[in-house]
Protein backbone atom coordinates (compact mmCIF):
# COMPACT_ATOMS: atom_id res chain seq x y z
CA UNK A 1 0.00 0.00 0.00
CA UNK A 2 1.47 3.51 -1.17
CA UNK A 3 1.22 6.49 1.17
CA UNK A 4 -0.24 9.86 0.46
CA UNK A 5 2.50 12.55 -0.01
CA UNK A 6 3.88 15.07 2.64
CA UNK A 7 4.83 18.17 0.87
CA UNK A 8 6.79 19.49 3.71
CA UNK A 9 6.26 20.99 7.21
CA UNK A 10 3.73 23.72 7.60
CA UNK A 11 4.31 24.52 10.90
CA UNK A 12 6.45 23.61 13.60
CA UNK A 13 5.89 24.78 17.82
CA UNK A 14 8.22 25.67 20.56
CA UNK A 15 7.23 26.65 24.00
CA UNK A 16 8.10 29.71 26.01
CA UNK A 17 6.11 30.47 29.43
CA UNK A 18 7.43 34.18 28.43
CA UNK A 19 5.74 35.08 25.14
CA UNK A 20 6.73 38.69 25.35
CA UNK A 21 10.48 37.59 25.11
CA UNK A 22 9.53 35.38 22.53
CA UNK A 23 7.94 38.19 20.39
CA UNK A 24 11.22 40.50 20.77
CA UNK A 25 13.16 37.64 20.10
CA UNK A 26 11.62 36.48 16.99
CA UNK A 27 9.85 39.73 15.66
CA UNK A 28 13.62 41.66 16.86
CA UNK A 29 16.66 39.67 16.71
CA UNK A 30 15.30 37.29 13.93
CA UNK A 31 13.49 39.28 11.69
CA UNK A 32 10.24 37.18 11.41
CA UNK A 33 7.15 38.81 10.93
CA UNK A 34 4.58 38.15 13.24
CA UNK A 35 0.67 36.97 12.24
CA UNK A 36 -1.40 36.14 15.10
CA UNK A 37 -0.92 36.31 18.33
CA UNK A 38 -3.70 35.45 21.70
CA UNK A 39 -2.22 37.39 24.77
CA UNK A 40 -0.60 34.79 27.56
CA UNK A 41 -1.61 31.69 24.92
CA UNK A 42 0.25 31.83 21.87
CA UNK A 43 2.61 33.87 19.32
CA UNK A 44 2.85 32.83 15.68
CA UNK A 45 5.39 34.25 12.98
CA UNK A 46 5.89 33.39 9.06
CA UNK A 47 9.28 31.91 8.94
CA UNK A 48 9.46 31.12 5.11
CA UNK A 49 6.96 28.79 3.99
CA UNK A 50 6.38 27.52 7.37
CA UNK A 51 4.38 29.33 10.58
CA UNK A 52 6.38 29.49 13.70
CA UNK A 53 4.14 28.78 16.44
CA UNK A 54 5.22 29.64 19.89
CA UNK A 55 2.82 28.49 23.06
CA UNK A 56 3.06 29.37 26.58
CA UNK A 57 3.25 25.07 27.48
CA UNK A 58 0.14 25.95 30.55
CA UNK A 59 -1.73 27.43 28.03
CA UNK A 60 -2.14 24.97 25.48
CA UNK A 61 -2.57 22.14 28.11
CA UNK A 62 -5.58 23.26 28.71
CA UNK A 63 -8.84 22.50 27.03
CA UNK A 64 -10.20 24.21 23.92
CA UNK A 65 -12.72 26.73 25.30
CA UNK A 66 -14.48 27.54 21.37
CA UNK A 67 -16.17 24.63 20.12
CA UNK A 68 -15.73 25.93 16.77
CA UNK A 69 -11.82 25.52 16.86
CA UNK A 70 -11.73 22.37 18.56
CA UNK A 71 -7.78 21.88 18.78
CA UNK A 72 -6.91 18.81 21.21
CA UNK A 73 -4.87 19.81 23.86
CA UNK A 74 -1.00 19.65 23.20
CA UNK A 75 1.97 21.01 24.61
CA UNK A 76 5.74 20.42 25.53
CA UNK A 77 8.32 20.50 28.86
CA UNK A 78 11.70 21.24 28.45
CA UNK A 79 13.42 23.04 25.49
CA UNK A 80 13.15 22.31 21.61
CA UNK A 81 14.63 22.46 19.11
CA UNK A 82 14.39 24.35 15.71
CA UNK A 83 16.79 25.09 12.60
CA UNK A 84 16.24 27.70 10.12
CA UNK A 85 17.71 27.48 6.73
CA UNK A 86 20.14 30.02 5.37
CA UNK A 87 23.01 30.01 2.51
CA UNK A 88 26.56 29.73 3.67
CA UNK A 89 27.13 33.29 2.52
CA UNK A 90 24.46 35.07 5.12
CA UNK A 91 25.45 32.75 8.56
CA UNK A 92 28.55 35.36 8.96
CA UNK A 93 26.28 37.82 8.94
CA UNK A 94 23.73 36.00 11.61
CA UNK A 95 26.50 35.71 13.79
CA UNK A 96 27.38 38.95 14.09
CA UNK A 97 23.83 40.17 14.15
CA UNK A 98 23.15 37.86 17.50
CA UNK A 99 26.72 38.43 18.74
CA UNK A 100 25.65 42.35 18.95
CA UNK A 101 22.14 41.34 20.43
CA UNK A 102 23.91 39.60 23.16
CA UNK A 103 23.10 36.42 22.22
CA UNK A 104 26.15 34.20 22.62
CA UNK A 105 26.77 31.18 19.99
CA UNK A 106 27.15 27.73 21.36
CA UNK A 107 28.50 26.40 18.69
CA UNK A 108 29.41 27.00 14.69
CA UNK A 109 31.26 24.34 12.58
CA UNK A 110 31.15 22.57 9.57
CA UNK A 111 29.53 19.06 9.41
CA UNK A 112 31.39 16.22 7.43
CA UNK A 113 29.38 16.92 4.29
CA UNK A 114 30.69 20.60 4.72
CA UNK A 115 27.63 22.30 5.49
CA UNK A 116 27.92 24.85 8.18
CA UNK A 117 26.09 24.95 11.39
CA UNK A 118 25.26 27.82 13.67
CA UNK A 119 23.81 26.84 17.24
CA UNK A 120 22.15 29.40 19.99
CA UNK A 121 19.49 29.51 22.62
CA UNK A 122 16.37 31.74 22.49
CA UNK A 123 15.16 33.32 25.62
CA UNK A 124 13.03 30.30 26.85
CA UNK A 125 16.12 27.89 26.13
CA UNK A 126 15.38 26.50 23.15
CA UNK A 127 18.26 25.03 21.34
CA UNK A 128 18.15 27.36 18.00
CA UNK A 129 20.45 26.32 14.77
CA UNK A 130 20.88 28.17 11.11
CA UNK A 131 22.36 25.81 8.98
CA UNK A 132 23.00 25.67 5.24
CA UNK A 133 19.69 23.84 3.35
CA UNK A 134 22.83 21.23 2.06
CA UNK A 135 23.26 19.80 5.39
CA UNK A 136 20.21 17.79 4.37
CA UNK A 137 20.83 16.98 0.80
CA UNK A 138 18.07 14.66 0.13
Amino acid sequence: MSHPPIDGVLEAALYADDLNAARAFYGGIMGLREIVSVDGRHVFFEAGKTVLLIFNPEATAAPPGNPDLPVPPHGARGPGHLCFSAPAAKIDAWRDRLTAAGVPTEADFNWPNGARSLYFRDPAGNSLEIAEPRLWSL
